[in-house]
């Protein structure tokens, strides 16, 4: 049997009864990792239910699966907790070796997409796992258990998706990860806490794409995270000499403009908004100096426009 400080006697989470004290299963799975990588070529594993299984188990299983199939081998764990001090008591039972799902961060964005223009922006990683231990976090917006009517229910209003995703996908901290309905949208029924039958229609988010283009395009250099306003946040990616960079800005209420200092390297350049949300186009003063817009409760990047010629 196995049990969890976390959820006490789980011996028989979904019907499972494994015994990872028994040196034949141990061996087992470690063999069965081997094989799968083998047969189905993967270069990372997803640990479900993580809280459920000895932490001890991951802990040598990782370590036997990076020395025999491939040292880089990427590896999450879905370690269900919002609590930082469980994460960080997890993380190091299995010698820091995986990362975990950054379940605080995923609640902040669910509150703040609740509380609209209530919410103070510049708390929205306060006791996260992406700003404490950066390396070991997967960031994430939703997955199949926050959804609506699924058991972790906490999902994110439609309005702040945006929000949420070009702050995980353009910020350098944390891996993100995201929602495949999110792109693709979803649409199912499931019974609720009513005990009625509801159908549920999860919309694409309309910029993912562009945001997923825009990381791979923009995400690059020293970062500025400019948190000053309880209800706007800009995010400057100042680029290399080879790869450009972008400012990130969004808003939970009105309407808003912030002058950002980019400095001498784009002196008189123009800049639009990448995600089309504003259609004008900026321009930087002779000392780089760039003021940019955000239309109200909604996100734009801002990037040069000779990149885009």
């Amino acid at each position: 049997m196995t049990r969890s400080t976390a959820s006490g006697n789980y011996d028989y989470l979904m019907g499972a009864d494994v015994e990872f004290r028994n040196q034949a299963v141990y061996e087992e799975l470690k063999y069965w990792g081997r094989w799968i990588a083998e047969q189905v070529p993967c270069n990372g594993f997803r640990l479900d239910a993580a809280k459920h299984i000895p932490a001890w188990f991951f802990r040598d299983w990782v370590g036997h699966m990076r020395e025999s199939v491939d040292s880089e081998l990427f590896v999450v764990a879905e370690y269900w907790h919002p609590d930082m001090a469980a994460l960080g008591q997890y993380l190091e039972q299995v010698d820091r070796q995986l990362m975990l799902f950054d379940v605080a961060l995923h609640h902040r964005f669910h509150e703040a997409s609740r509380a609209g223009g209530d919410f103070d922006l510049r708390t929205l990683f306060d006791n996260t796992l992406v700003a404490a231990m950066p390396d070991h976090a997967v960031t994430i917006v939703g997955n199949h258990d926050t959804q609506p009517l699924q058991a972790l229910e906490a999902p994110v209003e439609d309005w702040f998706k945006p929000h949420a995703y070009a702050l995980i996908l353009m910020r350098e901290q944390g891996t993100p990860c995201l929602f495949h309905p999110d792109l693709y949208g979803a649409r199912y029924s499931d019974t609720g806490g009513d005990g009625e039958v509801h159908d549920i229609m999860i919309v694409p988010v309309d910029c993912l794409p562009r945001l997923v283009q825009a990381r791979q395009r923009f995400a690059h250099g020293a970062q500025t995270d400019i948190f000053d306003d309880p209800h706007c946040l800009m995010v400057v990616r100042h680029g290399t000499h080879e790869q450009p960079g972008a400012i990130l800005i969004l808003t939970n209420r009105d309407s808003m403009e912030k002058t950002v200092e980019l400095g001498s390297d784009h002196a008189d350049a123009a800049f639009v908004d990448y995600l089309g949300h504003c259609d004008e186009e900026r321009v930087a003063d002779g000392e780089g100096r760039l003021t940019v817009r955000v239309a109200p409760g909604s996100v734009s990047l801002w990037v040069r426009s000779d990149v885009l010629a």
